[in-house]
């Protein structure tokens, strides 16, 4: 029998498990235990369910086109829980000052698929508009230019991906915003061929992002919904999969501290509780899908040059939800659309103090400005997650100031966000339903070289035996790369 161990329960090795499950009713002649240091599987997956809301205290859906995602959900026979972001109120807006500008209808992230919507929006200068209206005419150009064109592997950051096909003003005003809120990154670092592989196949194939995206909607079936969620939360893929895991099996408090290899078998080193004395066990595979620091602070002694390849920086989140019931919303004004995303250096200043007058003095007015990212209209998006007439906002926080709110308490933050949203949809009453939740280095980021640090990390790993790395350190940080992944590993683990 193949002894196998999952070290991580978030949603890669939760999904890991659950293949794991489905090869032992298949006959497969494995056992497996997951190890996970806190007291509840999911990882940043947590669905908190009060008063009517269900507020996603993590991710609130997994994109569509990814059917890895959908396909767990029916398997776990919650296909009747499927449901799609409400599209046709789909409209999302950049916080200038003190005010939301809508970006132009038809947007595929920066690339537009209107141009009067484009032409007559506020949000671009004279020349934003020009360099939209010129990129079709450098087609040519930048598919001689491309980065798949010519020798060996080459990549850049993001800023300069969109910059040389629409300038600087547009890289600042759309993909910056609209990737912090993903990655919590900056798009100077960040990788275009890690984090936008579809427009850089666009670029490969036609030079012209707006041509290529052109094409390919002429040609294409009818959309889908751009999101998909379940009606009682994304947490139900969670304890789905936890119902399944016999008690033998799952081993929560439990921190791995070392694993070592030896004589063909990898000897996993732990605590229980907190406590001092280590218990260990040895396993004939080993699944890690552990945080990039953890995972490299693990296999350092198996590879001391593991940790080289893997990302070097995290960002943290932290995200809260205010819930209005549906007295308090009729006296609020929310627009309609999915929410808003923040330019960091278009946030308005400190208008007299208003921040320290509402806020735990420890708090800074700075920290708090740079750290708020974007805001979800929640009921808008998904209308089930709150009652009918009620409003449910989530504001996140993240980047390089966030660290510096994480060790608040729930009511500060709670009060921090209800403040600074005010700037933006006015005056807003006390939520009936508030809660905070801190994800500390939760974001990897994928800087310039990423896919090429990966491969050669591939390589490492494939020279220790029955050995796989999972979660969203790799090839994506949504919902459906994370199961995919995961699930992938448990049947190479099998298979091998």
């Amino acid at each position: 029998m193949k002894r196998i161990a999952i070290i991580g329960g978030g949603i890669a090795g939760v999904a890991a498990a659950f293949e794991f499950i489905l090869q032992q009713r298949a006959g497969a002649d494995i056992e497996f235990v997951l190890f996970e240091a806190t007291s509840r599987l999911g990882g940043t997956v947590e669905t908190v369910r009060r008063d009517g809301f269900v507020v996603e205290c993590g991710p609130d859906s997994w994109v569509t086109e990814k059917p890895w995602a959908r396909e767990l959900a029916i398997e776990l026979d919650l296909e009747s829980e499927l449901v799609a972001s409400n599209d046709e109120k789909r409209k999302t807006y950049i916080a200038e000052d003190n005010a939301l500008i809508a970006m132009p209808d038809g947007m595929r992230m920066m690339v537009p698929t209107k141009w009067e919507s484009v032409l007559s929006s506020p949000l671009f200068s004279e020349q934003a508009k020009l360099a939209y209206l010129r990129e079709p005419e450098l087609a040519e150009q930048l598919k001689a230019n491309a980065l798949d064109v010519g020798d060996g592997y080459r990549d850049e950051s993001v800023r300069d991906f969109v910059g040389r096909h629409f300038g600087e003003e547009v890289a600042s005003t759309i993909a910056a915003p609209l990737l912090a809120g993903v990655f919590g990154g900056d798009i100077a670092k960040l990788s275009v061929r890690a984090v936008m592989p579809t427009f850089v196949a666009l670029e490969r194939e036609h030079g012209s992002l707006v041509f290529g995206l052109q094409q390919r909607l002429q040609t294409g079936k009818k959309s889908a919904p751009i999101f998909t969620s379940l009606r009682s939360g994304l947490g139900a893929l969670i304890t789905g999969i936890e119902s399944l895991i016999p008690e033998r099996s799952l081993q929560r408090n439990v921190a791995v501290e070392a694993i070592e290899h030896s004589a063909g078998m990898w000897r996993i080193h732990w605590t229980h509780g907190g406590v001092t004395h280590p218990f260990e066990a040895s396993f004939d595979a080993v699944v890690v899908a552990t945080p990039a620091a953890t995972t490299a602070r693990l296999l350092t002694p198996v590879d001391s040059r593991i940790g080289e390849f893997l990302p070097q920086q995290s960002s943290s989140a932290i995200v809260v939800a205010l819930g209005f019931d549906g007295d308090q919303a009729r006296s609020m004004r929310i627009p309609a659309g999915f929410g808003f995303l923040v330019r960091q250096h278009e946030l308005p200043p400190d208008q007299g103090g208003e921040l320290d007058a509402n806020l735990a003095p420890e708090v800074g007015d700075d920290a708090a400005q740079q750290a708020l990212l974007a805001c979800t209209f929640l009921n808008q998006k998904f209308p089930h997650t709150a009652p009918v007439g009620a409003i449910l906002l989530r504001a996140f926080f993240g980047g390089p100031s966030a660290p510096d709110l994480l060790a608040h308490d729930d009511a500060t933050l709670i009060r921090l966000a209800r403040t600074l949203l005010e700037r933006f949809l006015g005056k807003l009453p006390e939520p009936s339903v508030g809660l905070a939740r801190r994800w500390p280095t939760s974001l990897p980021l994928y800087e310039v070289g990423h896919q090429e640090r990966i491969a050669a990390l591939d390589l490492r790993v494939a020279k220790l035996p029955n050995l796989r790395l999972i979660g969203n350190a790799y090839r994506g940080v949504g919902l459906p790369d994370l199961i995919r992944s995961g699930r992938a590993a448990a049947r190479q683990i099998v298979a091998g």
